[in-house]
């Protein structure tokens, strides 16, 4: 990687690689982007240290493990106040069924995707935790039908 901390051609190469397939030896990737092993390597090395490249993992097909329902919950605040943000930002942070969480502007505050296993988990989840946090007024749900498009790598 160049001094400046901005990607090159190079790192961009290695980057759109494993956004691909992380599972991949570092003499393929070396392979597959003209580096050589410890050139490669290197610079792997110099994107997580930068925190260009987070932690490695495996993703997992929802419908495999029963996780298939698909829910967007709008979440409007009773109140704005730093600490009351803050607490339900940490109760979403604790939450496993939430998958992302996006503070938005507008008429609401707060964007959740949520994964559980079917409806009664998802309404479980809204009615004694959602809407029983005390910083919570309101939310509404929206359930995907289907998945037109999913991925984790960046348009680099």
């Amino acid at each position: 990687m160049k001094n400046s901390n901005q990607p090159d051609d190079i790192d961009r190469r290695l980057l759109r690689l494993l956004q691909t397939d992380a599972g991949l030896s570092q003499s393929e990737i070396a392979e597959r982007t003209g580096l050589s092993t410890a050139s490669c390597w290197r610079r792997v090395q110099s994107l997580e240290s930068q925190g260009v490249l987070g932690k490695t993992v495996r993703l997992v097909n929802p419908q495999s493990v029963e996780c298939d329902v698909n829910v967007l919950c709008n979440v409007r605040m009773k109140s704005h106040a730093a600490g009351d943000r803050q607490k339900f930002e940490e109760f979403v942070a604790g939450c496993t069924a939430v998958m992302e969480c996006y503070s938005l502007c507008g008429e609401w505050d707060y964007l959740l995707r949520i994964v559980v296993s079917g409806v009664p988990a998802y309404e479980h989840l809204l009615m004694r935790e959602i809407l029983a946090h005390p910083s919570v007024a309101t939310a509404a749900s929206h359930f995907a039908l289907s998945q037109i498009k999913y991925t984790t790598a960046l348009p680099i």
